[in-house]
């Protein structure tokens, strides 16, 4: 990552080159910038996701809000109790203690770009789920992580019905 004085106020750059990806295409993570390097006033990062794919299953934040506006595709949003469809350069923006989780559509593939306000330490959450995907890691490590990333997982039954009732529909 190349960075230009990441002193408060500062310019921070990042070269596309240079974050740190996660995953496997076509479910890729492009680690941008952590609150550590913006001071805390945001951090980023870029989801794609393959046709009908799976991304964060529920979850709440404590202290930080997100948005996520969609480059490319149509993604399905928990937000709260409710699914919202989200298509191109749409915006959706999640206020903390908020349940949401987020799939691509059924059948569709979807481009993220997530941003985190403020700026709270997210990217050793990212890479402790990235272990357990590949089995490097294990559930405890990750819940334990995600507290001090201020990531807490919710139940996930009803976004598991949501996007089931989403799916039949769009058959």
């Amino acid at each position: 990552m190349s960075m230009l004085s990441p002193g408060y106020g500062d310019t921070v750059v990042v070269r596309a080159a240079e974050a740190e990806k996660l995953g496997v295409p076509p479910n890729t993570m492009r680690l941008i910038a952590d609150g550590d390097v913006t001071s805390h006033a945001l951090g980023t990062h870029l989801i794609s996701l393959g046709p009908g794919t799976d991304g964060a299953p529920p979850h709440h934040h404590d202290r930080s809000s997100e948005l996520f506006f969609v480059v490319d595709g149509s993604v399905d949003l928990l937000c709260g109790e409710e699914l919202v469809t989200a298509e191109r350069h749409d915006v959706v923006i999640v206020p903390p203690r908020t349940p949401h989780a987020f799939g691509a559509s059924a059948g569709r593939t979807a481009e993220l770009l997530v941003v985190v306000a403020p700026g709270v330490e997210r990217f050793p959450y990212f890479r402790g789920l990235f272990e357990l995907a590949t089995g490097t890691g294990s559930l405890e490590q990750v819940l334990e992580i995600g507290r001090r990333c201020d990531t807490f997982i919710a139940d996930a039954s009803g976004w598991q019905a949501l996007r089931a009732a989403s799916r039949e529909e769009r058959r």
